[in-house]
């Protein structure tokens, strides 16, 4: 899941959260904010969206629960940021590919509608 993750990451998210989780100057590190999120708080942003206004400054995390390439690969990109918050994955790409289960390849192509 872990190496999945990453490149739904890097193919999504990067653009304003920065490499690796990193964050940038208008979205928060998320190697940080994944170390206390559960699934269902992170399911609920990444679908739903949030908009935050305080200090002047209002940053808004679009939506992506219709964005296939993003929802039906959830719990890749939940399993990798929870990766780089504990430490337990570097930054960077990692270092292969593990085999997922079949029922995950099922939901996935199932979710993608194929």
């Amino acid at each position: 899941y872990t190496f999945s993750g990453y490149r739904r990451y890097h193919s999504d998210c990067h653009v304003c959260h920065g490499p690796d989780g990193v964050g940038s100057s208008y979205a928060p590190a998320l190697v940080q904010t994944m170390k206390n999120m559960d699934y269902g708080t992170f399911l609920s942003i990444v679908a739903e969206g949030r908009k935050n206004v305080g200090g002047g400054k209002e940053n808004v995390m679009p939506a992506f629960g219709d964005n296939k390439n993003v929802y039906c690969y959830m719990d890749d990109l939940y399993v990798y940021l929870r990766a780089r918050a504990v430490g337990a994955a570097p930054r960077g790409r990692p270092p292969k590919k593990a085999e997922k289960p079949q029922a995950a390849k099922d939901h996935e192509a199932s979710c993608m509608g194929g």
